[in-house]
């Protein structure tokens, strides 16, 4: 009996030493998306729905939510190729949302969608006077 408990812990302990390497690993090699709070993002900046909000469709096919603020005038740069810079909002939320997408898509479950989010803008520099 003595043995089989003996047996029963050394698989537990096993185990535990197989999942700990396996979480240890670092996967960023597969990982190019810059996964911070803050991103720097250069695109096409136009009036989305009303009031204060605004998109920005990034260079890379992404999309951005953005709202007006005191911090940056969007207003004047509508239908202008930007480069802008922001905290993505709920940060933690949007890089889960965006792993699974893209685990979905490299297990061919889902086609490879572009990322989206929301961004509140921290400044904001004209690359173009527009979209083209």
């Amino acid at each position: 009996m003595k043995s089989i408990w003996t047996s029963l812990l050394l698989c537990v302990v096993v185990a535990g030493f197989t999942s700990l390497g396996a979480l240890a690993q670092d996967d960023s090699s597969n990982n190019n998306k810059a996964k911070g709070e803050v991103r720097d993002i250069t695109g096409c900046l136009t009036k989305h729905g009303g009031g204060d909000e605004y998109l920005l469709t990034a260079n890379d096919g992404s999309t951005w939510e953005l709202h007006d603020n005191n911090a940056v005038d969007l207003a004047s740069h509508v239908n202008q190729t930007v480069s802008l810079r922001g905290v993505v909002a709920h940060s933690k939320s949007h890089n889960m949302k965006e792993d699974a997408k893209d685990m979905a898509s490299d297990s061919g479950a889902t086609k490879q969608k572009a990322e989206h989010g929301h961004l509140k803008p921290t400044g904001v520099k004209k690359v173009s006077d527009s979209c083209q």
